[in-house]
């Protein structure tokens, strides 16, 4: 795949908890409904709990604008406390690696996301529908996330 058809976020956001904390609540698969935006209607068809490793799979179904699809991730890499990789294996994008770091920083969790993705249609599908959709579910993941983790730890 030519680089030119290769996109990539790069998102950073700062928690007052601890990394292993921060860490645990990505460990658990569950919650990843609860930080997905209710317009993609995200539903895990996998059973839980979801054992969290190098090679686990997880199933969704959401909707992208309007359209029902199943998406299907893999766990390709697995540290816990500090990183952790999926891949899509089934899903809208051509490509789709989402790299999950989390450092300790001022007291607290800096998470930071990468993510590498193509997309059918290239630059100008992208800047159309796709990044803007991206900015639009990882504002509403961060406002999530430091609703949800944002207190400090007592």
């Amino acid at each position: 795949m030519s680089e030119a058809r290769d996109f990539h976020l790069h998102r950073e956001l700062w928690l007052p908890r601890p990394r292993d904390e921060v860490f645990a609540f990505f460990a658990d698969a569950r919650n990843l409904e609860q930080i997905t935006p209710g317009f993609l209607r995200f539903q895990m068809l996998t059973p839980g709990p979801v054992d969290m490793r190098v090679g686990a799979r997880i199933e969704y179904r959401i909707r992208l604008r309007g359209l029902p699809l199943r998406w299907e991730s893999e766990i390709t890499a697995w540290e816990p406390g500090a990183r952790f990789v999926d891949e899509q294996r089934r899903g809208p994008y051509r490509r789709w690696v989402h790299e999950h770091h989390f450092a300790e920083r001022d007291g607290g969790t800096l998470v930071t996301d990468d993510v590498r993705y193509a997309v059918p249609g290239g630059r100008l599908v992208n800047r159309l529908f796709v990044q803007p959709d991206l900015e639009r579910i990882f504002d509403y993941r961060h406002a999530k996330m430091r609703e949800i983790l944002g207190a400090r730890a007592a």
